[in-house]
């Protein structure tokens, strides 16, 4: 059975790597450093990264009713979604993910689209 990227990458200390640039790169970001204005980061990337493993096929998992409560009121767009997307992309392939871990982390976050945009 093959090893998922998860396991490949070595856990959550790596996968928390990703998450810190990921959000180092958001906060550079005139369009999306908004979103993150009033949140308590330590939190908020302890729980990305627990999001994050289970895009990548790790053990944390969240479900669709979670993501659509939490991600409501913040009234994300389509245009934020997508700079979102490119940003993931580029912290991952700053950890030297192939392209086609690249491609099937994309795909399990942009199935979630429907919800956490909500303009």
């Amino acid at each position: 059975m093959a090893l998922s990227l998860f396991e490949r990458l070595g856990g959550f200390a790596p996968v928390s790597r990703i998450v810190l640039n990921f959000y180092y790169k958001v906060e550079e970001s005139e369009n999306l450093a908004k979103y993150f204005e009033d949140v308590e980061m330590g939190r908020l990337i302890d729980h990305q990264t627990k999001f994050m493993a289970s895009l990548m096929g790790g053990p944390a998992s969240y479900d669709d009713a979670t993501l659509q409560r939490i991600h409501e009121p913040l009234r994300i767009t389509e245009e934020a979604f997508e700079e979102m997307a490119s940003v993931l992309q580029e912290a991952l392939e700053d950890f030297d993910c192939t392209p086609e871990d690249v491609a099937s982390v994309l795909q399990e976050f942009r199935r979630r689209r429907r919800m956490v945009v909500h303009p």
